[in-house]
């Protein structure tokens, strides 16, 4: 631990001719504090601790039990929630993906998108272009706003719907007085209905009613080898009854209803659980699982209808293999390019002529037999050198319009710019990121520009870290 304090206070430098970068030492404290939680003799905390963490919405699943908290997060991919009941990764330091972009901020005219991210894992998680948890960016669903339109006078009355008895009647309106304009519409309804009568008696068909109860079966159970008896139930045709001027039809149909006694059981013999069996094996091999037992309902079975045993056919419990599950390696960000060096003797500094150069990378906190990193640890490229060549000023594009910032609250706004750059219109390549070194580019007469414009509709911030 010494050594390591020591190597940090030097500059971050714990492997000559290499330097960790700010997310790579990030990543080595983590692991210090984590293997500090490991061999702790202290009493920990006891915890609620979870199968399942996800990322993606920082929700815990697959209850596993309350064991503590050094011991659940003997496996990295697991979470745990405290007596706050918030659910916390135990796994390393890391942002989620940003989620999509929500919905814009105003229906009509120009408003404001949002999108979010959040930090999971025990450590705080670096953030070197300081991009935060939110982003804001200006939207517009609908150029134009609703405008209500006018309804016109109301038709004539249709017909009555009937020729005889009682029926209904329309009439209706149209929306075009005026015509409403982006997408807009009229308030109220477009048709209207009224009772109307027809003063011609109609004629009253038969209706059956409902079903009576089905009537007491003879016997109480079935005896075998006989056939069982018949159980009756009766209705009326007085839902309604038919008129008899004008007359109506009678109902169609028999007015009785019979069926064979069902359900008639053997006398009935309850169930009763047999003994518990032994447990089964731990369900991981490190860390926290669970092993469960079972009993079956066979000391007697049920029997003709009797009751099953009544509580669980099996119970599950915590078990704990006190061994740290594996930590698979994860790459440190790239370190800065080399020096851009000639491959011959051919002179390329201030020159067209290309040169290489080179960057590396460490793979990390890789422990208990994880797996390694996947990819290259070093990483060539081609290069310009105008480290400190004399190079003519030229302008920028204009830059893409940035998020919105501050990202909620009030005074957002937007800035784009047009900057002095060296002009490297000679070189075969235009890809700027290919240039190594710090030019003296003449800017006389070039000024930098940058414009702002206000975004509009930003919700208010929900709290302090937004």
């Amino acid at each position: 631990m010494a050594y390591i304090q020591k190597s940090l206070t030097l500059g971050k430098c714990v492997r000559k001719n290499f330097c960790y970068t700010d997310s790579a030492m990030n990543l080595i404290l983590w692991g210090i504090v984590l293997l500090g939680i490991y061999v702790q003799q202290s009493v920990s905390e006891m915890v609620d601790c979870f199968s399942s963490f996800k990322p993606s919405t920082g929700k815990c699943s697959d209850l596993l039990g309350q064991v503590k908290k050094n011991d659940c997060c003997l496996n990295t991919n697991y979470g745990y929630k405290e007596a706050d009941g918030v659910c916390k990764s135990c796994g390393r330091p890391s942002w989620t993906e940003w989620t999509r972009w929500g919905e814009c901020s105003v229906s009509c005219t120009e408003g404001v998108s949002q999108r979010r991210r959040s930090c999971y894992g025990i450590a705080a998680c670096a953030d070197p272009e300081n991009l935060g948890t939110i982003q804001t960016k200006p939207c517009v669903k609908k150029e134009c706003c609703p405008v209500e339109g006018g309804w016109s006078e109301w038709a004539k009355w249709q017909l009555c719907s009937v020729t005889c008895g009682d029926g209904l009647k329309k009439r209706r309106r149209t929306c075009s007085e005026p015509i409403p304009e982006c997408g807009g519409s009229c308030s109220g309804a477009e048709e209207e209905t009224t009772n109307c009568a027809t003063e011609v008696i109609c004629p009253t068909h038969g209706g059956w009613s409902g079903w009576g109860n089905w009537g007491p079966c003879p016997v109480t159970c079935l005896y075998e080898g006989r056939n069982p008896e018949i159980e009756i139930r009766t209705r009326t045709c007085t839902n309604p009854p038919p008129s008899v001027v004008p007359r109506g039809n009678d109902c169609e149909g028999s007015n009785t209803d019979g069926r064979p006694c069902s359900g008639l059981p053997f006398c009935p013999a309850d169930g009763n659980w047999g003994a518990w069996t032994g447990s089964t094996p731990c369900s991981v091999t490190c860390g926290v699982g669970q092993q469960t037992q079972r009993r079956m309902c066979d000391s007697p079975k049920p029997a003709h209808g009797g009751r099953r045993c009544q509580g669980e056919e099996q119970k599950t419990g915590v078990c704990i293999v006190a061994v740290p599950c594996p930590v698979n390696g994860m790459w440190t960000e790239w370190s800065e390019w080399s020096q851009c060096r000639q491959p011959s003797t051919r002179k390329i500094k201030c020159n067209t002529r290309e040169g290489t150069r080179r960057r590396e990378r460490d793979c990390v906190d890789r422990r208990h037999n994880g797996s390694l990193c996947e990819g290259e640890i070093i990483q060539h490229g081609n290069c310009y050198d105008i480290n400190d060549c004399d190079m003519k000023g030229v302008l920028s594009e204009w830059s893409e319009w940035s998020f919105c910032k501050p990202a909620c609250g009030q005074n957002s706004e937007q800035t784009r710019e047009i900057n002095c750059v060296g002009d490297i219109s000679k070189y075969r390549s235009q890809d700027r990121d290919i240039f190594a070194g710090d030019p003296n580019v003449n800017c006389q007469g070039l000024e930098q520009q940058i414009e702002r414009r206000t975004c509009k509709n930003v919700p208010e911030c929900q709290n302090e870290n937004e």
